[in-house]
């Protein structure tokens, strides 16, 4: 395509626009999955298209297709425009140009070889079942995707980046007379496959799925009510990211539906409380050298010692409620529209000692590792399930338990923070954030956090 005339077409759709872009994006992905001693599934998959976008105050005009074709673009000029009919809108400024770049260009795609890839996912199954004859059954999975994309805006300011993930997981299932559980442990990052095919790391993986596999094996019932809780480092920080992050993003409280709108400056979540958003962090799964729409990510702080400071926004967002866009305009891909979303959300470090919150509970329970979970945005509810959990009896950690949930409110949660441990920690990098039906690759990550009397759903009788 000519990018003049490209240039001209977006001009046109954007004549009376308050912003909007044209989003061009090629991607390469692959997944392979060994189950039951085979080869499952193989895929690899090639797509490309554009989305163009205008927007007139709160209304969008967005179309897309799979095409690159002037013709196409002209096409989806004639539908985004019509939002600015009778509209002269003030364009506002092309975001803030970086050359930083938070991760390289390598095609994991193309590192290693189709058959060295199944024979990865074979050795990790023969490794697998090797460690411990209660293992009945393993599968393991490899995905890769290499992105590109450019946008490009009114006046032809363009803005590009190359995005590589991978991402590799093992689940393990063990058996014991009539009692079968499960463990699991994954890992990625904006790199190519080397580091996840070295010995000692898939190893590392397999070692930790069967721990956890055997730890559920020895699990007792959990008992139900009102209790302490002492979560874990690293990936319960899911339950910081969906109970409290979604509702501090720009579109909800904009919208006044989320359980925070209306407390900005206000006390939400007890002292020592620092919670941020990063999506400069190198090689994370969240992190974007720049987000969907050009601007450069930051590292955002939301509650800064337990007050409310500040929302995840994307341009949109932020010149409805005259802030400034924090470089999280994230989208699925070009057949979507962008919206504020998390990169990489975590609490910051304290000082206490995790071994000294645990032993400061006579009774209670400690959660380290989370299954699903459901959150109600406008209220801040939440239900969580406890994938590995122990009971806390007299300051230390005992039997392992099953079918342990937490019960409760976001920013009610926020305020029964009693403890926070100094040693914060990222997840392996394997979350996917889900946000209108679109999702996008995200890092969570936490201290051990003491929370008095959440409420546990149990299965004890």
């Amino acid at each position: 395509m000519d990018r003049d005339r490209v240039v001209s077409l977006v001009n046109n759709a954007l004549n009376g626009a308050d912003d909007g872009e044209l989003f061009l994006e090629y991607r390469l992905s692959e997944s392979l999955s060994y189950d039951d001693r085979r080869l499952r599934n193989a895929s690899f998959d090639t797509s490309q298209g554009f989305g163009l976008r205008a927007i007139a105050d709160e209304t969008v005009g967005y179309s897309h297709a799979s095409e690159f074709s002037e013709a196409a673009i002209k096409r989806a000029t004639e539908t985004v425009k019509t939002v600015c009919s009778g509209e002269t809108g003030t364009a506002i400024g092309s975001p803030q140009r970086t050359n930083l770049s938070l991760y390289n260009d390598i095609n994991p795609l193309g590192e290693i070889s189709f058959e060295n890839k199944v024979r990865l996912l074979k050795e990790i199954d023969d490794f697998a079942r090797s460690k411990d004859p209660r293992v009945s059954q393993v599968s393991a999975s490899i995905s890769g995707e290499w992105q590109a994309i450019q946008i490009v805006r009114s006046g032809g300011d363009r803005f590009a980046d190359i995005r590589p993930l991978v991402r590799l997981n093992v689940t393990v299932v063990v058996t014991e007379g009539d009692r079968m559980e499960t463990g699991s442990f994954g890992a990625g990052a904006r790199t190519g496959y080397d580091k996840y095919i070295k010995t000692e790391n898939w190893q590392a993986q397999v070692d930790e799925a069967l721990r956890q596999a055997l730890v559920n094996l020895e699990s007792v019932e959990t008992p139900a009510g009102e209790m302490p809780v002492v979560l874990g480092p690293g990936w319960p920080g899911i339950l910081l990211h969906e109970a409290i992050g979604h509702g501090l993003e720009g579109d909800f409280n904009r919208k006044k539906t989320s359980a925070f709108s209306g407390l900005m400056g206000k006390q939400v979540a007890s002292k020592g409380v620092t919670v941020v958003d990063d999506g400069t962090i190198a090689n994370r799964r969240g992190s974007l050298s720049i987000d969907d729409e050009g601007t450069p990510t930051s590292k955002t702080v939301l509650i800064d010692d337990g007050i409310l400071v500040g929302y995840i926004q994307d341009r949109q967002n932020a010149r409805l409620m005259g802030m400034k866009p924090t470089g999280n305009g994230r989208r699925e891909s070009f057949a979507h529209a962008p919206m504020p979303r998390m990169t990489n959300t975590y609490m910051m470090e304290g000082n206490s000692s995790p071994d000294d919150l645990v032993k400061s509970v006579k009774k209670g329970l400690y959660a380290v590792n989370f299954g699903g979970g459901q959150v109600d945005i406008t209220s801040g509810k939440f239900v969580f399930s406890a994938s590995e959990a122990y009971l806390i009896e007299n300051g230390k950690i005992g039997s392992p338990v099953k079918g342990a949930t937490l019960i409760g409110n976001g920013p009610d949660a926020l305020t029964r923070v009693r403890g926070i441990g100094n040693d914060m920690k990222m997840d392996p990098g394997v979350g996917t954030c889900g946000k209108d039906g679109q999702g996008v690759p995200v890092g969570v990550g936490q201290p051990t956090i003491l929370l008095d009397n959440l409420t546990v759903g149990g299965t004890a009788t």
